[in-house]
């Protein structure tokens, strides 16, 4: 009995010790991470808050979700009938049976799940329901967006307003809305082969088509390839990357600590040339001329913008070159007058029926990394710093301009005041000569 009360009486003070308590949670903690196996990239993650706090409304859906992190929001239910009603027509256009789709995502559905964040708390056939509806919603809303075969409905014409299907086309953008391009690309293998020609001999085609307006190098579908494309904001990427892919390269060590604005470097001369149908990237500055790849600008843009960056931001940290570019157009922009210079030198070309006084806000790229922006754009800073502080001739013969000589009365009281004042001069000096006399 003695014996058996000192046993219980040790392993009590054991449990008590603070260490063993500590080292039992951590090894619960080692345990779990080994029973969940090796680290696994998350291609679809939230976006961080970093991001998220300096415009919510940029990353978030407004009329309709895709995928998990959005799933189930009260506010975008509304569109979950019509999704069904995609299915159904999918099911139709594919002649294929409910069962043949869902055992074709069941395949997909524990290396889909894999992907996405492990914050995710949806059950299996709820998830699998969700990646069938929303897979055969986007073929069907590309289907029915191919201009040349008209194939919005009638019933379509009721339930969607333009100004909804234009929204909806916004919300596909999205980081957040995102679901994987191969699980897309099997459903709709399972269209029959006969038809799919006049759709696209396969999705990555068709998904070509629907985004045609960003794709403004005109690369084909071929030259990007279906296995290279994780979804639509990395296609949105590619559609912006070089073609030849001959990318700068890129040291940590590249901070830009002072640029000027646009209307400044303006100020010391300097032209803007807009390049049109090239990279993001082909920006080139020689003999006082700087040449950046225009960009449209309109309701929209601030929204491609920060799904974009927050993408490379978190998937492409080392190559992310779209975000130098707008790094580069957030130096050169501090004020509506930069904006407006821009525009005017076609750098920034406002879209049809956009607001007059759209812009780019002056925090595009707040909690965006600067560092280890490309080497190229780094030399092409510190030419410019360099461009202004020479041509402080033409700096201050601007300013005297824009003070004194901005227009013929300005300019007719500056030159009478200058005379004054000679005037006055020579006066006071023949005074204390005549003085000393």
């Amino acid at each position: 009995m003695n014996t058996l009360k000192v046993t219980r009486m040790f392993k009590q003070k054991k449990n008590n010790d603070p260490r063993t308590r500590l080292k039992g949670k951590i090894q619960r903690a080692l345990d779990q991470r080994k029973r969940e196996g090796d680290l696994v990239l998350n291609l679809f993650s939230r976006i961080p808050d970093v991001h998220r706090k300096v415009n919510e409304e940029a990353y978030t859906p407004q009329l309709i979700s895709i995928g998990p992190f959005h799933y189930r929001s009260p506010k975008l239910q509304s569109r979950e009938n019509y999704k069904l009603r995609c299915l159904e027509d999918f099911l139709r256009r594919a002649n294929k049976e409910l069962e043949d789709l869902v055992s074709t995502v069941l395949c997909f559905q524990p290396s889909v799940r894999m992907l996405y964040e492990r914050t995710i708390e949806i059950e299996s056939d709820d998830f699998i329901n969700m990646i069938l509806v929303d897979a055969c919603f986007i073929i069907e809303f590309f289907l029915r967006d191919l201009s040349e075969l008209k194939n919005w409905t009638f019933d379509d014409s009721i339930e969607l307003k333009p100004w909804m299907i234009s929204r909806m086309k916004l919300d596909l953008i999205l980081l957040e809305n995102q679901l994987p391009f191969n699980i897309i690309e099997r459903l709709y293998e399972e269209l029959p082969h006969e038809s799919r020609p006049k759709y696209g001999s396969n999705f990555l085609e068709l998904a070509f088509n629907f985004f045609k307006a960003h794709n403004l190098q005109k690369i084909p579908p071929g030259e990007i390839g279906k296995d290279a494309v994780f979804h639509f904001i990395d296609l949105l990427r590619h559609f912006n990357l070089p073609h030849h892919r001959n990318l700068h390269e890129r040291s940590y060590g590249n901070v830009v600590g002072k640029m000027y604005c646009a209307s400044q470097l303006a100020e010391a001369g300097l032209k803007f040339k807009p390049i049109l149908g090239g990279s993001l990237l082909d920006l080139r500055f020689k003999e006082g001329v700087l040449e950046i790849p225009c960009f449209p600008l309109d309701n929209t843009t601030e929204i491609y913008a920060r799904n974009i960056m927050a993408w490379e931001q978190c998937h492409y940290p080392d190559e992310a070159y779209v975000t130098d570019y707008f790094i580069m157009l957030d130096f050169l922009i501090n004020t509506g007058k930069d904006v407006d210079l821009l525009v005017q030198e076609g750098v920034l070309v406002k879209g049809p029926g956009t607001n007059s006084r759209t812009t780019l806000p002056t925090n595009l790229c707040s909690g965006i990394s600067h560092w280890g922006i490309n080497d190229y754009y780094y030399g092409i800073c510190r030419q410019l710093v360099e461009f202004r502080k020479r041509r402080w001739y033409v700096i201050l013969k601007s300013s005297l301009k824009r003070d004194y000589f901005r227009t013929p009365w300005m300019g007719a009281a500056t030159v009478g005041a200058i005379i004054l004042l000679i005037l006055t001069l020579i006066q006071t000096i023949c005074t204390v000569i005549s003085i000393f006399k």
